[in-house]
């Protein structure tokens, strides 16, 4: 998948699927699926390194998982997000962090939000980096947004997204992420866009989908939002294969001859 075919996809009405990743194994698997392309997400301060929120990412943190995704994803396409308040200093400044990802295997920058944000996206996107916007529940807003709240639920919060929605498209984002909204005002603002929408949270109108990867497979226990689906149960899986691991070790039934050297 290049750029050009997430426009493509939206006009022709095949949904785009997107995942999250963050390591070389996971990437490896995921080459070898139909998934579209990935996001190597700031959500990695959460499911990696166990902080209570995604404001803990640093674009040291996630240069270090992109690298580790673009080693194993073949020619999958990569979003890398921009974490909290790197694209909020000065130009220059902004500029060399989303430089810094793309270098370290991002083919995109995510960022949240729009306003305060259009000059940026104008100059980065005129410098030949491709852009995804995130509007709705933005997780670097929490504070500002009291927690991880839905967001357009009344007539004129719906109406300020629909104006956010307008001004990333006219800054020059390929696409757009929506989270946490009400699904009637995402297929909205899905007609009222050129370009693709992808929900998370959304509802199912929107030109596509991302989850976090350890949530569809089954892996998250404490986190679980009404919108998350897990498509397998790779918890109680894990444990059972590592409980066969330690009974065959404690049987003596692993290692083998088979095993050894």
């Amino acid at each position: 998948m290049n750029i050009f075919d997430f426009h493509k996809k939206k006009t022709s009405g095949s949904k785009i699927t997107m995942v999250t990743c963050y390591d070389y194994t996971s990437a490896r698997i995921l080459a070898d699926t139909a998934i579209d392309c990935i996001l190597v997400g700031d959500s990695a301060a959460m499911t990696m390194h166990g902080h209570k929120d995604t404001l803990a990412a640093t674009i040291d943190m996630m240069c270090y998982h992109v690298a580790a995704v673009r080693r194993g994803a073949g020619d999958k396409f990569i979003i890398g997000d921009m974490p909290f308040a790197s694209y909020r200093k000065s130009l220059s400044d902004n500029i060399t962090a989303a430089q810094t990802l793309m270098q370290a295997g991002a083919h995109a920058v995510k960022l949240e939000g729009a306003a305060g944000n259009k000059d940026f996206i104008q100059h980065v996107t005129e410098s030949g980096i491709p852009v995804m916007g995130h509007i709705g529940l933005t997780p670097q807003f929490m504070h500002m947004l009291g927690g991880f709240k839905i967001q357009g639920k009344t007539v004129a919060a719906a109406e300020r997204l629909k104006e956010q929605a307008l001004l990333l498209q006219d800054a020059g984002c390929f696409a757009v992420v929506i989270e946490g909204v009400p699904a009637k005002l995402a297929e909205e603002m899905t007609q009222l866009l050129s370009i693709p929408t992808i929900g998370i949270g959304a509802g199912p109108h929107t030109d596509g989908q991302v989850l976090v990867l350890q949530d569809l497979l089954g892996l998250t226990l404490d986190f679980k939002p009404k919108f998350v689906k897990a498509f397998v149960d790779g918890h109680a899986q894990f444990k059972q294969g590592i409980a066969a691991y330690v009974q065959a070790v404690n049987t003596g039934e692993f290692p083998q001859h088979e095993h050894c050297y």
